[in-house]
């Protein structure tokens, strides 16, 4: 702009045919304006001229020229740009160095862009899917195996073991039998239904029994007294061709003498000492 009957406000000097700049209604000589009032750019740390465009944020000033990514020297005039440490940076630059990473692809997670947490890992929603299906799990139930998320109908279908009496899925606390795996209310006795997962059984025809079950239905019977001998616990018995005693049974059937580890002899359904034997 000119004028031809002003003068500039600060050195006097006429400004007819000259540019100058107005301040508080003052004209003002172009040389004058600048250095009273020409801010110093951040970048060059040279005066922003007012002939220059002064690009302004956060109360510090650039040159339009160096208003740049502090990373990558990409212009940022018109662009978006993220601020850290008071040092400017393009989005890419700024996502590189300091947004998460996708625990799946390990690409970054833009900013702006949704993203998944879970387990402290970050996740780009199109990148958190069932390892099987590949549906996104978004707020689903989901299980994990070998660091792959699942949801559940498809580990199920995959992993979960189904009960071998009640045929259904076993998602906690089974037992194993026979190499096949139970439920813990499933797994009982197969007489008496009394379940058996953490008690002592036996097992007989691939079937459990509970102790007394057992000892009532298979056990092997006293020759003498006609009671089970018992299948656990250690206890001893004697075997005789078919038949079996408990220890303290074994005696003569005379004299009553125990004859755990003596000679003994028999006369039909009798066992005798050597003694009550020849006497007879």
């Amino acid at each position: 702009m000119t004028s031809s009957h002003m003068d500039c406000h600060f050195c006097l000097q006429s400004l007819r045919g000259r540019k100058y700049a107005l301040r508080d209604e003052n004209a003002y000589c172009v040389p004058c304006y600048d250095s009273l009032y020409a801010n110093p750019c951040e970048e060059c740390k040279q005066p922003i001229e007012c002939s220059s465009k002064d690009l302004a944020y956060k109360g510090r000033h650039w040159h339009e020229g160096c208003f740049r990514c502090a990373k990558c020297s990409r212009s940022l005039v018109e662009k978006p740009f993220a601020a850290k440490d008071e040092v400017l940076l393009c989005t890419e630059c700024y996502s590189d160095d300091y947004s998460s990473k996708c625990f799946h692809c390990q690409k970054t997670i833009m900013p702006g862009s949704r993203k998944m947490e879970f387990k402290g890992s970050s996740w780009h929603e199109s990148c958190f899917v069932c390892q099987y299906c590949q549906q996104p799990l978004g707020t689903k139930p989901l299980i994990t195996k070998d660091n792959e998320n699942y949801c559940v109908p498809c580990f199920e279908k995959q992993f979960a073991h189904h009960c071998y009496a009640c045929k259904k899925i076993i998602t906690s606390g089974g037992v194993a039998y026979h190499d096949q795996p139970w439920h813990k209310e499933c797994f009982v006795c197969a007489v008496c239904n009394t379940q058996l997962s953490g008690q002592r059984f036996i097992s007989k025809d691939d079937y459990p029994y509970c102790v007394d079950c057992f000892s009532k239905f298979h056990a092997k019977k006293c020759a003498a007294c006609k009671k089970p001998i018992a299948a656990l616990g250690g206890a001893k018995y004697i075997s005789f061709e078919e038949r079996q005693w408990h220890g303290e049974c074994f005696s003569c059937t005379k004299c009553s003498i125990s004859l755990v580890g003596q000679e003994f002899l028999t006369q039909q359904d009798d066992i005798l000492c050597h003694k009550c034997g020849s006497a007879s």
